[in-house]
């Protein structure tokens, strides 16, 4: 382009011309070298999760006990699990009342715990190891402990009980007390990580909002009703949904604190349990994989709808 033509706006731009794009030497041995360090990572993915999945899927179609071959069913396993198993609607009425039982003291006690970390009081940091300690215990680690805890005769809990005058609790034998039990490991297990995260999204509330409030004389109830909760809803949605997961998965605490039959009576007698033992006590693989399939199912539509309250919220904020 000429200098007229530079100083001249109206003159018409000029054409580009084409040109390829070729990817250097060292381009393309970093991609090489990118693709090789996935890989890895790839594989474990492809086997451990994927092909497990896919196979779990064709065995809830199948009978198959794992030592003969396997024949076709259809969709028998599914047919069975909701129209002739008596045992599924005891495993439905349990997982309700431990994800209930367990859901709701976790969201509170949570809330109150954030709020309370949010603060800068003086001795805090010794609350916030104590509250996180449970993160860093194994799941059955941790039921081992409570076991010997709840135990009705020489237990830790029953023995502070008796301390005060009251008698030995059948924590673990009782049918009632065996879910109550459960529950409340279940809470102590599952409040720190709830924390974390309520934490985490209350202290990206603007600061700003909460010196308004106290202008106008709203009370520190008040602002947390109006201020605190509704700006931190997506994480609460978010622990809402993670905690009904864990609470529809439990096995391995289930398993430790009452047994793999289901605890005194069935009393937690909870899904997990359940393909526990239509899989390796009963040998019926594609039963259990059936059931394994419909908590899936369950918990992706839940999942999902969680996902567009979440959308939701964003575009209205």
């Amino acid at each position: 382009m000429t200098p007229a033509e530079q100083s001249d706006p109206s003159a018409p731009a000029p054409a580009l011309s084409p040109h390829r794009t070729h990817r250097s030497p060292l381009a393309g041995r970093n991609a090489r070298a990118g693709r090789l360090f996935v890989a890895p990572n790839l594989l474990a993915v492809a086997v451990f999760l994927l092909f497990p999945v896919g196979f779990s899927l064709y065995l809830s179609f199948q009978h198959w006990d794992m030592f003969g071959p396997s024949t076709f069913a259809g969709l028998a396993n599914f047919r069975r699990l909701l129209t002739a198993d008596p045992l599924f609607s005891i495993a439905l009425r349990n997982t309700v009342v431990y994800t209930l039982g367990t859901l709701i003291p976790t969201v509170v006690i949570s809330l109150l715990c954030a709020q309370l970390l949010n603060r800068h009081i003086k001795g805090i940091g010794v609350f916030r190891t104590v509250l996180f300690l449970p993160l860093a215990v194994s799941g059955v680690v941790m039921a081992v402990v409570w076991r010997f805890v709840f135990d009705t005769n020489n237990g830790l809990l029953n023995i502070m009980l008796g301390w005060i005058g009251l008698g030995p609790v059948p924590w673990l034998v009782d049918p009632h007390w065996a879910m109550v039990s459960l529950c409340l490991v279940s809470i102590w297990k599952s409040v720190p990580f709830a924390t974390v995260v309520l934490l985490a999204a209350m202290q990206g509330v603007p600061e700003n909002l909460y010196e308004a409030a106290k202008i106008d004389g709203a009370g520190e109830l008040r602002r947390f009703w109006s201020i605190t909760l509704p700006l931190i809803r997506g994480a609460l949605s978010f622990v809402f949904v993670i905690s009904i997961i864990n609470a529809v998965q439990a096995f391995d605490q289930v398993y430790v604190l009452t047994g793999g039959h289901g605890g005194p009576e069935s009393a937690t007698y909870v899904f997990g349990i359940m393909i526990f033992q239509n899989a390796f006590a009963f040998g019926d693989i594609g039963y259990a994989s059936a059931i394994a399939w419909l908590v899936f199912v369950f918990l992706l539509a839940l999942t999902v709808i969680q996902l567009r309250i979440a959308r939701r919220h964003a575009t209205e904020d």
